[in-house]
């Protein structure tokens, strides 16, 4: 008995760490902004008024300024998420493929180079994308002038805007997906492949029957973090094109920022930042119970 409960004080000595870091950097947070949202809470004030939910109700009530930036915001939001997660999850397997199949001298090597990408910081994405999209100097004009074309406005209009904002988010973070999945297909045995040989599989039947259902786990992850993190898209359309053109990429985020640190409204920003948090746990949970349901059915 003194053995067992030296095991468990033991164990949870270990976890405790986690458990201080936990509690301080993301559930203590997570109560104190709805506390926030609870109150008319201005970072010059202070007294803060308790309100109760009418920040939320304001959110939902239709004609308030809350409801236009909340939704508009959410709308521009979910759009980026409609065009970057397919792309992100297909360009990812397919660079891990391709990486996988080259000679092992160059296979680290085009692994650090598409994920090099990844390890550096905004500011410096957002010089490097501006260099190229800028519609008078950009390398891109410039390029496209040469051959006679007319320039396209990248970060001024749409269509180009989004396409704009997507190619530079598949270029910044696609090497981090590609890694996870590099990682997934090592995984898989190569005996699975070698008698679907025997059997007369193509290479369509091997990647569709044994490649895809191994890593159906993996992939799961990678399409959850990547939704997770195009919700949570600020850089790209704050640095590149400053929620143009109109406020056409303003996402969700910089709404909420706006609010908070230019309005100095904090309450209804944390209104806004925790309903931003419940539908993304949402989203998430329906992609889960979706990819395992179409496992099941399998």
């Amino acid at each position: 008995m003194k053995s067992t409960l030296q095991s468990r004080l033991t164990s949870s000595l270990f976890v405790l760490p986690y458990l201080l870091c936990f509690a301080a950097f993301l559930l203590f947070p997570i109560l104190y902004g709805f506390y926030i949202s609870l109150h008319h809470f201005e970072l010059l004030s202070v007294t803060h008024q308790f309100v109760g939910f009418e920040h939320y109700l304001k959110i939902f009530t239709p004609g308030t300024y809350l409801n236009s930036i909340f939704f508009d915001g959410l709308w521009a939001t979910a759009q980026f998420v409609l065009y970057s997660v397919p792309l992100l999850i297909i360009v990812g397997l397919g660079l891990a493929l391709l990486v996988n199949r080259l000679p092992g001298k160059f296979r680290g090597l085009f692994r650090t180079f598409y994920f090099m990408p990844y390890a550096i910081s905004a500011s410096v994405m957002a010089v490097i994308w501006l260099m190229i999209f800028d519609t008078n100097a950009g390398f891109l004009n410039s390029l496209l002038g040469k051959m006679n074309i007319p320039p396209v406005p990248w970060l001024t209009d749409q269509p180009w805007a989004w396409v704009s904002l997507v190619s530079t988010t598949l270029w910044w973070t696609i090497g981090f997906n590609m890694i996870i999945f590099i990682n997934a297909l090592n995984q898989v045995p190569d005996d699975y492949y070698e008698a679907a040989s025997i059997d007369g599989a193509n290479a369509w039947h091997k990647f569709a029957r044994i490649t895809l259902p191994s890593i159906r786990p993996v992939m799961l992850f990678v399409m959850v973090t990547s939704t997770i993190a195009s919700f949570n898209i600020y850089a790209q359309p704050f640095l590149l094109t400053r929620g143009g053109p109109g406020d056409s990429t303003k996402v969700l985020l910089i709404n909420v920022l706006d609010q908070a640190f230019i309005r100095k409204e904090m309450g209804s920003a944390s209104a806004m930042a925790i309903l931003m948090a419940i539908l993304i746990m949402i989203v998430s949970v329906v992609q889960y119970r979706l990819t395992y349901a179409r496992k099941e059915d399998a």
